[in-house]
């Protein structure tokens, strides 16, 4: 099992470059980094984790920007995003964005997107909250069409795309769609994605099953699909488990913290890399 980190980074934080030198010093499989671009101060929207909203979703990094520095130190070290607001994006720059940092760190990365939660953080977007997850849907459809080995046009419900020379091509293209499970989710993944970032992991006894049902009902290689637990907070009973359920990666969550805290957890958290490679 692959043992990645996810954290909430920001510009009162251990910074991207000396988190990634520590990661993979360490053997961390992978760093991946959420997205908020504003959070508005008249929210209605609740906190899905209930209680007020902590203070770091407010600070966090542009995650393109941060991975690309975590990129430039490190050789090994996977990148990701958990995950991308598709929907919050424009699909070309985004195509763009996605692609050049994949080339330059040598097909390390990995886009991990999901719908959002905050109402007013989309609609000063300009998105529409009902038919977002279509919208996503349409947008990643766009994108792989200037990600295609040769030009091809795309025209979609919400956006289109002429048949394009659009360079760098993504190496490895590995996609992964977070959210609750649930048969719309599902069918998304299915029709566009590698997997599912699963958030916390919790039932996936009962979910995993279902997904791969619906996985091989849509003609996908059944050896192909990837489960990523995200922002696990772990302990040897729930790794183990995971490992049963034939998990080959899981992300850990990181406090939002300055260097010597995210230091310390990191020593912690190394005991499972290390139990990992020993195949423990």
């Amino acid at each position: 099992m692959r043992i990645s980190v996810t954290i909430f980074l920001t510009d009162e934080t251990i910074t991207p470059t000396r988190l990634a030198r520590e990661l993979e010093a360490r053997g961390f499989a992978g760093l991946y980094l959420p997205e908020h671009t504003h959070i508005p101060v008249e929210r209605v929207t609740p906190y899905p984790a209930g209680g007020d909203l902590p203070r770091e979703y407010g600070r966090t990094l542009d995650p393109f920007v941060a991975l690309g520095q975590a990129a430039a130190v490190t050789e090994r070290l996977g990148l990701g995003t958990g995950i991308t607001l598709v929907a919050q994006h424009d699909p070309i720059d985004l195509a763009k964005q996605i692609a050049t940092l994949d080339h330059l760190s040598g097909g390390r990365f990995t886009l991990g997107l999901g719908f959002g939660w905050n109402v007013e953080e989309a609609a000063d977007h300009g998105v529409e909250w009902r038919t977002r997850r279509e919208l996503v849907r349409d947008r990643m459809a766009l994108m792989q069409a200037l990600w295609a080995d040769e030009p091809t046009a795309y025209e979609g419900e919400f956006g289109s795309v002429r048949a394009s020379h659009a360079f760098p091509k993504p190496v490895q293209k590995r996609t992964l769609v977070g959210g609750a499970a649930g048969p719309k989710l599902f069918s998304h993944i299915c029709a566009y994605a590698d997997g599912w970032l699963p958030i916390g992991g919790r039932g996936l006894g009962e979910s995993l099953p279902v997904l791969r049902a619906a996985w091989a009902d849509a003609g996908r290689d059944p050896g192909a699909l990837q489960v990523v637990p995200y922002a696990v907070l772990p302990t040897p009973g729930k790794l183990a488990h995971y490992a049963e359920l034939g998990i080959e990666e899981v992300v850990l969550q990181l406090p939002p913290a300055g260097e010597g805290e995210v230091l310390k957890v990191l020593d912690e958290y190394a005991r499972y890399v290390q139990d990992a490679a020993a195949g423990v």
